[in-house]
């Protein structure tokens, strides 16, 4: 297992990592980096690495990259702060570098992509979830919730409609979710909800919950803890001050992500509930397609196998532990 992470050809990156100078590594450097990353984990043929999904997916997660600058303005490196705070933002990254100390014949963390379920009659041309997109999503989640995904409503499968929505999402037995959003601008973007879809008349919900981009830039946006304003679902309140419709984050008329009940308008602003910027080109958005997948939760008894393998393989590993554990790389949460 040491030949493991020795021979792979992310073990240059960790090494820089650790150096003391101030610049890591170039764009060039980081993309190469994560088209190494992505035959890894989807096993992709050189043929497929240029697919159009799959360069979707590295430029995405680049335009989630801060690189220094240069007098001139030119691009010079990337920082161990910046390398660092990427991370935070990508976290599946961050959990298939930890996953390098896992044995091959495991589950690794950073490797498992959800397998994605829905109706034969249903095209997966039509699919704003791809299983990269469903990877970087799933970098934020518990192992036990990377195991199928179900699709639950498809505004164009079965109507742009708040009430069908409901229809589609309620009584499902599954009671997280990941709802995906692709705007008349072409930005691609949602949030990951961990209470059902239920009518209140205020914001709800709890701080697993969080926001992300996939297009053009990939990044995740957890509770930063300065409110509880998480989830927000309401249907048939009369009040301007209860907005028909569904969200997550910020404050009433001003949210971080919203739908309004008629399904064809929405808001994305700065939200400080999730340290978000607007996820799309403006502030007003214009949905052009709406996706909503169920999470099916995996037994418990397959979460506890899989943490016990991974606290074993790291405790027989402490040296190579520690230098992931120096780029903060080992021992998060949700690995």
């Amino acid at each position: 297992m040491i030949s493991n992470l020795s021979s792979s050809p992310s073990l240059p990156i960790l090494r820089a990592m650790t150096n003391t100078s101030r610049t890591l590594f170039s764009r060039s450097d980081l993309e190469s980096f994560l088209v190494v990353i992505l035959k890894s984990v989807f096993s992709t043929e050189s043929s497929d690495a240029e697919s159009s999904d799959y360069k979707k997916m590295v430029d995405a997660l680049l335009n989630a990259a801060t690189f220094s600058k240069s007098d001139d303005g030119s691009e010079k490196g990337m920082s161990f702060e910046d390398f660092r705070s990427w991370c935070s933002f990508v976290p599946t990254i961050r959990k298939f570098l930890g996953s390098l100390l896992m044995p091959p014949s495991t589950v690794r963390p950073g490797y498992q992509v959800p397998h994605l379920l829905y109706e034969d009659s249903v095209s997966s041309d039509r699919l704003l979830l791809k299983k990269e997109y469903a990877w970087h999503i799933g970098g934020a989640l518990p192992h036990h919730e990377l195991v199928e995904w179900k699709l639950l409503y498809h505004s164009s499968v079965h109507g742009q409609s708040f009430n069908t929505f409901l229809g589609h999402t309620s009584n499902t037995g599954m009671s997280a979710s990941v709802l995906i959003i692709k705007d008349t601008e072409g930005y691609v973007y949602g949030g990951y909800a961990s209470q059902p879809w239920e009518r209140y008349s205020d914001f709800y919900g709890d701080m697993k919950s969080f926001l992300f981009q996939l297009n053009p830039k990939a990044a995740i946006y957890r509770p930063t803890g300065a409110n509880t304003n998480i989830q927000w679902c309401a249907t048939n309140f009369t009040s301007e001050n209860i907005p028909n419709g569904i969200g997550f984050g910020g404050k009433i008329n001003h949210f971080g992500l919203f739908i309004s009940a008629s399904f064809d308008q929405g808001q994305t602003f700065e939200c400080t509930t999730f340290g978000s910027p607007s996820l799309s080109k403006t502030s007003r958005i214009q949905p052009e397609v709406i996706e909503c997948w169920g999470i099916v939760q995996a037994s418990n008894e397959q979460d506890t196998k899989h943490n016990a393998m991974k606290g074993t393989v790291l405790e027989r590993f402490k040296e190579d532990r520690n230098m992931l554990k120096l780029v903060g790389m080992a021992g998060n949460s949700n690995d």
